[in-house]
């Protein structure tokens, strides 16, 4: 098993596993450790606050998915046991080789039983209870009617008369939308009401004079969001009553929109799948997202095999966080048999349930450069389409290929082979730090022919298009810019 630190790191759930994973390891309170004949099994005794000792193992008898198993109370999987194990492995530690033990081997046996039956439920038909489906389309499109009728207070009212203690009126009125099944409209609201209070709402919590004169234009493009969900929402939710089978549409992200949550099997039957992919991760970042009361992991990858450049997004609700694994940077390339993609946008969302990671290469990277788009006018052409889409992604990225990249006066500017200009600004993207700054700091070989990763962003007071860079890819690694 190819393992090192860097891989252990990215199997824990939260930054706080892995430190109590690695005191376990120094505290010494792994008292066995043991390896089947095969090398697929890790497993072993460990010091814990019960009478008996702890029994973790790391199971790798598929690679691309292990299984962590531990007869502690936790509900951390892998748990700090589990981890341990792995530290220790990679780390050196002599393990004893001994027989899989008979419950593990049994749970193994439980494990390829339910395999082999997901694999054969996977080629029947689906069954649709289409009565209880219809109601919930029905209750879908009363929730649009009660969106629509806040949508219309607050243009009557204007914008100017919302505060702290009317936005929080709003969202309570807002609940509903949660029971009509509509949690990606509700997301929608909170981002437009969320403008006018700094967190959470409390009596000393009014924006001041100045902070509301900057967020009039966001909360007009918001506005704009949201009457446009309700009109294609009731329009997408009255065709589905229509169609016998009451599929959702794939030509758009509308379904996600209204809070659809996509099942793999969905996207397969779509054919929005695609087979044997690399993927290399070009950028990573993590944020707070309070006004949808989540944690959200955004992870930016290239696809080696098609060029396009494709999202993660890992959600985790502030009440479950500590159960849901966190996502981390990834240096490696990720071999995925089975690539799955999202409706919509310049940038999918992608997801996999298995893959294998390998060592990135100079042929990966520079691979990544040939992919690279070298038309800025194209570039700059597709984002716009995307921006004057009242529900398109308001950030989206590309990886261009520049000539130069460097000051003109004050301002940043990206530079095409063609002699395309682009100047680069930040933008306002919550808790990620600057990177026009790092650029200075580069070797001058780096500001000239190479990649670079550009996030746009429509300054809505300036109508201007800027771009903010989030890394550059060389010819022998990508330099990340934010972390």
């Amino acid at each position: 098993m190819p393992m090192d630190v860097a891989y252990v790191d990215s199997q824990a759930p939260n930054a706080g596993a892995i430190k109590n994973a690695r005191a376990v390891v120094l505290k010494r309170k792994l008292v066995g450790l043991f390896r089947s004949p095969d090398g697929t099994l890790l497993f072993g005794d460990c010091k814990g606050s019960g009478a008996e000792n702890y029994r973790p193992s790391a199971d790798f008898s598929d690679p691309s998915r292990p299984v962590y198993r531990c007869t502690c109370p936790s509900h951390q999987f892998p748990c700090k046991h589990s981890l341990a194990l792995l530290y220790a492995y990679v780390e050196g530690s002599p393990f004893a080789e001994k027989e899989v033990p008979a419950d593990i081997s049994e749970k193994r046996a439980k494990v390829q039983q339910r395999a082999e039956k997901q694999q054969g439920d996977a080629t029947q038909p689906r069954k649709v209870n289409t009565s209880a489906l219809r109601k919930k389309i029905q209750a879908q499109l009363d929730g649009l009617i009660l969106l629509e009728a806040l949508v219309h207070d607050l243009v009557r009212a204007g914008l100017g008369a919302l505060n702290a203690k009317s936005a929080r009126q709003v969202e309570e009125r807002a609940t509903q939308l949660g029971n009509a099944y509509l949690p990606g409209a509700q997301n929608a609201l909170h981002a437009l009401t969320g403008l006018f209070y700094r967190s959470r709402i409390s009596s000393d919590d009014e924006l001041k004079p100045a902070d509301r004169e900057r967020i009039y234009s966001a909360a007009l493009d918001q506005l704009n969001r949201l009457q446009s969900l309700c009109k294609q929402g009731r329009k997408y939710l009255e065709r589905r009553l229509e169609d016998p089978d009451l599929r959702p549409e794939t030509d758009s992200d509308i379904a996600a929109w209204l809070g659809h949550a996509w099942q793999l099997r969905e996207l397969r039957e779509a054919g929005l799948v695609q087979t044997d992919v690399e993927l290399l991760q070009l950028a990573f970042h993590s944020h707070d997202d309070w006004t949808r009361g989540e944690f959200v992991d955004t992870g930016v990858w290239l696809n080696l095999h098609t060029g396009a450049v494709q999202q993660t997004k890992n959600y985790r609700p502030y009440r479950a966080a500590k159960f849901i694994r966190e996502e981390d940077s990834c240096f490696q390339v990720l071999k995925c048999p089975e690539l799955c993609l999202y409706p919509g946008n310049l940038n999918p969302r992608i997801r996999w349930e298995s893959a294998e990671p390998r060592d990135a290469t100079a042929v990966d990277f520079q691979k990544a450069r040939e992919l690279a788009r070298t038309d800025l006018r194209a570039v700059i052409k597709d984002v716009k389409t995307q921006l004057k889409s009242p529900l398109g992604d308001r950030q989206p990225c590309a990886l261009v290929r520049y000539k130069t990249l460097g000051r003109v006066g004050e301002a940043v500017v990206l530079e095409d082979p063609t002699g395309e200009r682009l100047v680069l600004a930040e933008d306002a993207e919550p808790g990620e730090p600057g990177t026009l700054p790092l650029l200075s700091l580069l070797p001058a070989a780096m500001l000239r022919d190479q990649a670079v990763l550009l996030r746009f962003h429509h300054d809505l007071d300036a109508r201007t298009l800027h771009a903010k860079p989030l890394s550059l890819v060389t010819a022998a690694d990508v330099v990340r810019l934010t972390y």
